[in-house]
């Protein structure tokens, strides 16, 4: 099954658009775990196991383990999350960019090493930094296109005089997406959930493409308005939630808490699609 396959099954059989991010911060680990990065994998794995029938994907973010030298951890975790959540995609969140050999390993990396089923990345070198992943049958690559920091209008909110219409720079970003760069048709698009008139108007450019939407929860972002924003029939929506549902609780309950995270979000996100 290519990526996209296995998106639209665990929508379809988990009834969801929920993606868990899994961004593991020892400091905030309950009980007798808390500061001990030796629990990264056992924390991790104890949310997947709690929200498996939830989720439309699993996102955990690279820095959270590397951070830790918990690289192992990781490995340890893709089998896990493919064991107890089968079909289930897992998006490595890397962001990486670079171009020839240097992209051809942070490919290995993803793929090979970690398993992933798609990873994210930034797309600012040109469509050769973003090729190697693609040469990869079956797998997805999500391409940065309008984040959710503040920071993100100093270059994806200027436009291009240059080119017809000026887009502005995220607007080119979602037209190569759909159009030329899209040679297999792995591609999906990141764009942040605090910026719903944005989610609408790359949807409009990219009606086909996955969009992996984080921001819902902690950051502030409306689950409602980020779907009804961004889903179209044949257009899919990956909202992400990372430390909304992870820190739920801070007690020996944190899994069950973040299950019920988790099912309210799942919930909002449905209501946003109604």
């Amino acid at each position: 099954m290519t990526f996209l396959d296995q998106l639209r099954d665990a929508e379809r059989k988990n009834g969801s658009m929920l993606c868990v991010g899994l961004d593991p911060e020892p400091s905030r680990f309950p009980g007798a775990w808390k500061n001990d990065a030796g629990r990264i994998h056992d924390f991790c794995a104890a949310i997947a196991e709690a929200t498996a029938d939830i989720a439309i994907a699993f996102k955990p973010q690279i820095a959270y383990f590397a951070a830790h030298r918990a690289e192992d951890q990781l490995e340890r975790l893709v089998n896990t999350l493919q064991r107890v959540a089968p079909g289930v995609p897992v998006i490595l969140d890397a962001k990486r960019g670079d171009i020839g050999s240097t992209a051809e390993q942070y490919a290995r990396e993803a793929f090979d090493r970690y398993g992933a089923d798609a990873v994210t990345l930034s797309p600012f070198m040109g469509f050769d930094s973003v090729e190697p992943y693609l040469r990869r049958p079956g797998k997805g690559a999500f391409l940065l296109c309008r984040t959710s920091n503040p920071g993100g209008d100093d270059f994806q909110a200027q436009r291009l005089h240059g080119l017809p219409g000026q887009p502005m720079l995220y607007e080119r970003i979602a037209e190569l997406a759909q159009g030329d760069w899209n040679r297999n048709g792995q591609l999906g698009l990141v764009v942040g959930a605090t910026y719903p008139a944005e989610i609408e108007r790359v949807r409009s450019l990219a009606p086909t493409l996955p969009l992996l939407i984080p921001g819902v929860g902690a950051q502030g972002g409306d689950a409602a308005a980020t779907v009804r924003a961004g889903w179209r029939e044949g257009g899919q929506v990956v909202v992400n939630s990372s430390r909304a549902i992870l820190y739920a609780s801070s007690g020996a309950d944190f899994a069950e808490a973040a299950r019920t995270a988790a099912l309210a979000t799942r919930a909002q996100l449905q209501a946003g699609r109604a």
